[in-house]
């Protein structure tokens, strides 16, 4: 075989395996009947990321989940009864556009989600009270809480720690006036030390964001992995990380 030859059969079987491991096809998909819970925070009409997913491209994903049979529910929910083909909306940080582009979006599919908050949390438009509250009063939204101000748990003392944790379940509870049950670790960091501390504030639940499916998301529920979604996942990439548990994008 010629050095060109030898040249171009390599460089085939490596663009192979970046295509694999891009579409993360090679994986097996896990059972429909397995619950899915989905991580988004931006929705806005603005550049696709990794934190910004267009309203256009948020609304087929949920029409294609219900085409397919999918029932909404939030977090809490998911835990205690699910049922088949059960997912979960989640989006983390409390960004008004939640209110503004996915809330109409939600409404219209009947879909209902959990929306963790960080109400201290710098340097985005924030959630206001108003919006939280039309948004709780229409039976869709579960309000959960994202510590007060946005930070890396696993690098603060246990004092610190516990107040940011037990300081956004007060401030949550006062904003809705309801129990806040529901944790996500900002940044997915944490440790068993702060796992304990969110057990310990009173919370139920706290998700990651540890990409994967698991049969029985209630069996560590302070561990719980998402399915984490990117702007500029097509339809085909969606539905490969749905079924898969995460994509390479």
């Amino acid at each position: 075989m010629s050095m060109l030859a030898v040249i171009g059969s390599g460089l085939a079987v490596g663009g192979g395996l970046a295509l694999a491991n891009r579409w993360q096809w090679w994986r097996v998909p896990k059972p429909a009947d397995w619950p899915r819970l989905l991580m988004y925070h931006s929705i806005a009409p603005e550049a696709p990321t990794g934190m910004n997913t267009p309203p256009d491209v948020f609304a087929a994903q949920l029409a294609w989940l219900q085409a397919q049979g999918y029932r909404f529910h939030t977090v809490s929910e998911l835990l205690h009864n699910p049922g088949p083909k059960a997912v979960a909306l989640t989006f983390d940080d409390g960004f008004a556009n939640n209110y503004e582009h996915a809330f109409p979006i939600l409404r219209e599919h009947g879909a209902k989600a959990t929306v963790y908050l960080a109400p201290e949390i710098p340097e985005i438009d924030r959630l206001t009270p108003a919006q939280i509250a039309e948004m709780q009063a229409s039976g869709l939204i579960e309000f959960g809480a994202h510590s007060v101000h946005h930070v890396n748990l696993s690098k603060l003392d246990s004092d610190a720690a516990r107040a940011e944790i037990a300081g956004s379940k007060a401030a949550v509870e006062a904003l809705t006036g309801l129990p806040c049950t529901a944790f996500a670790y900002p940044f997915g960091r944490f440790s068993e030390e702060t796992a304990a501390l969110v057990r310990e504030a009173g919370f139920s639940s706290a998700v990651t964001t540890k990409k994967s499916i698991i049969p029985q998301p209630s069996a560590q529920p302070y561990t719980i992995p998402r399915i984490s979604t990117h702007g500029e996942m097509d339809m085909a990439q969606f539905r490969v990380a749905f079924s898969r548990g995460r994509y390479r994008f």
